[in-house]
């Protein structure tokens, strides 16, 4: 016997009838029947299931849970309750589903609900994350419990057919570049001032990649939206502005300033160097070189924000020797003629700068370039 008074949203949990009756829609891939309906989110911690940890990977249906990434989710659901955004969840469903629709001819075929026995393993194929996460946003504000997400369930066919999909669902999966993800976000503050940066500052306009987060060695862009978010983050960090249009000033200042120092970046502008050249041959617009800037800049706003202190201070960086064939790179930012930007180099690269301009190392810095300068690279 199902159980009777259907909501509008999501499943009846009484369990008179003992089992779930989900509002749902029937369509078929690859020959097999699936279904898709919307869930409660007070309902997703309490029925979908997700592989224990202990499990060894070739009997697991899916990754381990990375809880370090749950934190940071289920945040955005809390601090954006009015639109937020998360996509359907997949599910597979050891039961037996029963499809009721709402006729038996025609289009109504397809509408009606589904019908899934208490006792079923819910197992997740794709989406443990934004499970766990929402599992944790619950317990802060239990009344998202009555907002709903999709839900895709398909008949669980045993352990290697819920492996198969996991790989399926997640074969073709590509994340985006990292330039557009920042010219896209409309919540990121930060995104908003690198944004305008490259869409006004003088410096930077018409000369940055939006989507892609690597160039091509034809572009005539000389910068990528990614890197100029890194280094304008580096830049601001720590510095109390008030305001995002104090952010904006200062940060396009800085950047005007730098832009003064480097007269190659000028040059392309006036089209009597070409983007493509200047990327192959120095390193002052690669993002460890800007990233590295912005830390230098740090420093210097973190004395003053006053551009009659900060400004001067920044003249040595046009005695800088940006070749990539300049021997002080090796091991600093080129490894084996290659530009890298891993965490060490990025230390290393403004540690270089640093001691143009006659700065102090932290402690930190001064340990990275002690083993540099041993030869430990």
């Amino acid at each position: 016997m199902g159980t009777q008074g259907l909501p509008q949203q999501g499943a009846d949990t009484t369990t008179a009838g003992f089992e779930y009756i989900f509002p749902g829609i029937r369509g078929v891939q690859a020959g097999r029947e699936y279904y898709v309906s919307m869930c409660p989110l007070r309902l997703i911690p309490k029925i979908f299931l997700f592989d224990e940890d202990e499990l060894a990977p070739e009997v697991r249906a899916q990754r381990v849970l990375n809880k370090g990434r749950v934190p940071g989710l289920a945040r955005y659901i809390l601090d954006n309750p009015d639109d937020y955004v998360f996509s359907a969840l997949t599910a597979s469903v050891d039961g037996a589903m029963r499809f009721v629709g709402v006729s038996d001819q025609g289009p109504g075929m397809r509408v009606g609900r589904l019908h899934i026995p208490m006792a079923s393993r819910f197992l997740i194929n794709d989406g443990q994350h934004r499970r766990a996460a929402i599992e944790a946003a619950l317990k802060e504000n239990p009344a998202l419990g009555d907002e709903t997400i999709a839900v895709v369930f398909f008949q669980d066919a045993g352990l290697a057919r819920s492996q198969q999909m996991f790989a399926d669902l997640n074969r073709h999966a590509v994340r985006p570049a990292r330039s557009i993800g920042v010219l896209y976000d409309h919540r990121d503050e930060l995104s908003q001032i690198t944004r305008l940066l490259a869409l006004r500052s003088p410096v930077f306009r018409g000369f940055v990649e939006m989507e892609s987060s690597t160039l091509s060695a034809r572009s005539r862009r000389l910068f990528t939206l990614s890197a100029l978010y890194s280094a304008t983050s580096a830049l601001l960090q720590g510095i109390d502005l008030n305001s995002t249009e104090g952010a904006q000033d200062v940060s396009g200042a800085f950047w005007e300033a730098i832009d003064e120092l480097i007269p190659d970046w000028r040059e392309v502008r006036n089209r009597t160097l070409a983007a493509a050249e200047v990327r192959k041959q120095y390193l002052h617009t690669h993002g460890i070189a800007l990233h590295a800037l912005g830390l230098l800049g740090n420093t210097l706003l973190r004395e003053s924000i006053d551009p009659e202190e900060w400004k001067p201070r920044l003249a040595p960086i046009r005695n800088v020797d940006w070749s990539r064939t300049n021997p002080e790179w090796e091991g600093r930012a080129i490894i084996g003629g290659r530009v890298s930007k891993n965490h060490q180099n990025v230390v290393l690269t403004v540690n270089h700068l640093r001691q143009q301009l006659g700065l102090e190392l932290s402690a930190e810095e001064q340990q990275a370039e002690d083993a540099y300068q041993r030869g430990e690279r």
